[in-house]
């Protein structure tokens, strides 16, 4: 079905505009690691809150105040889920565009990393997609656009009929039709695809990279998935969001495969100790002293678990409570939690994870969260 709806999107012309800036799949080869840098700057998952975003870079000196690049040789992480949950997924999007190459010009680097909700957009799960995000995309051809798009669904059913026999077209079809596809939707699916000006970006991107002793990606690893080195998890992301066939002896489902880098929540949810010796593997396998992960919201505040060897930047946030802007900072072998636009050392085990814990708790209180906020 969804090569069915790529054929009759890619018959429509779509004005959905290109990323400036914007690279082909076929300009772009994987590179999965970096060595001596300064500093980075990792930011966990957005769903579409550009303000939040926009505070985060500003706090973290990383943007200037026309929005430019102002990070130096800095890195910026940013973990994947862009997408979905909140209407403003595409001004990230064109500020994360925009700021890649002033970013390379700098010396600094920009590492958008896929997420399993930018898969789940470019293989068309529009589950978590808002109407906002499908309005951002319209403009006055719209409404022509979504009737070329059904003329052509219906012709395409007519030509191949379904097991179950085709529909009645009639007006309840239309309206039901027009509900489950609302104006900008077809111009959000064609921008999304591997041809399309977001889809075509994102497949310039990495789902794992290693900053010097750090692993960056956004779920997790499972130990199904650790016997692979980090640009064969990458060629084969990609390879999946292109619809080309696997690898033999290569990961299998990766897009999908609850223990695969776009999935995994074990290193976030499971209990330490049963945890432990998949961490310790996947540390390892990488050669790295911790890994630092999104897709898991698990605590209120950037955190810790397993010793400091695994870092969680996906913060929760409970209805009704402020959201604190954290996001983590790594200098050299310093790392600081900025939190509420504080900037705390992040202890991460014993004595120094307990005073970091009550200074969060400070800053909560000063900000007048109600206690029921915290998740810990």
């Amino acid at each position: 079905m969804m090569k069915l709806l790529a054929g009759l999107l890619a018959s429509l012309t779509i004005a959905a505009a290109a990323p400036a800036q914007a690279q082909t799949p076929a300009q772009t080869q994987v590179q999965a690691t970096w060595e001596h840098v300064a500093r980075v700057v990792v930011i966990g998952d957005l769903h579409g809150d550009y303000g939040k975003f926009h505070d985060q870079l500003a706090q973290a000196a990383l943007i200037d105040a026309h929005d430019n690049w102002s990070g130096g040789a800095a890195h910026l992480v940013q973990l994947g889920d862009v997408p979905d949950r909140a209407p403003d997924t595409r001004k990230i999007l064109d500020l994360l565009i925009k700021l890649e190459p002033q970013a390379r010009r700098a010396g600094g680097y920009v590492h958008a990393l896929i997420g399993n909700h930018e898969a789940m957009n470019m293989e068309g799960d529009l589950r978590y997609t808002t109407p906002g995000e499908f309005a951002a995309f319209t403009d006055r051809d719209s409404a022509r656009r979504r009737d070329a798009y059904y003329d052509r669904v219906v012709a395409a059913l007519k030509a191949h009929p379904p097991a179950a026999g085709l529909p009645v077209f009639d007006d309840a079809y239309r309206a039901a039709f027009d509900a489950d596809h609302p104006l900008g939707w077809v111009e959000h699916m064609a921008a999304w695809s591997a041809d399309g000006a977001y889809g075509r970006w994102v497949l310039t991107h990495s789902a794992v990279i290693r900053i010097d002793d750090t692993l960056y990606l956004h779920a997790g690893l499972g130990p199904e998935f650790t016997a692979f080195d980090m640009e064969t998890l990458d060629r084969a992301v990609l390879a999946a969001l292109r619809h080309q066939p696997e690898a033999a002896g290569g990961p299998h489902d990766i897009l999908w495969n609850e223990q695969g880098p776009l999935w995994y929540r074990g290193m976030a949810q499971n209990d330490e100790a049963a945890e432990s010796g998949n961490v310790a593997a996947v540390l390892a396998r990488y050669g790295v002293r911790r890994i630092v992960l999104g897709h898991t919201k698990r605590f209120s505040m950037v955190n810790a678990r397993f010793e400091g060897a695994v870092i969680l930047t996906d913060i929760a946030v409970k209805g009704g409570c402020p959201d604190p802007h954290a996001f983590l900072v790594k200098e050299g072998d310093v790392l600081t939690a900025v939190h509420r636009g504080h900037r705390l050392a992040l202890g991460v085990s014993g004595p120094a994870h307990a005073a970091y814990l009550s200074e969060i708790a400070a800053l909560d209180k000063a900000a007048g969260a109600d206690p029921q906020c915290a998740v810990n």
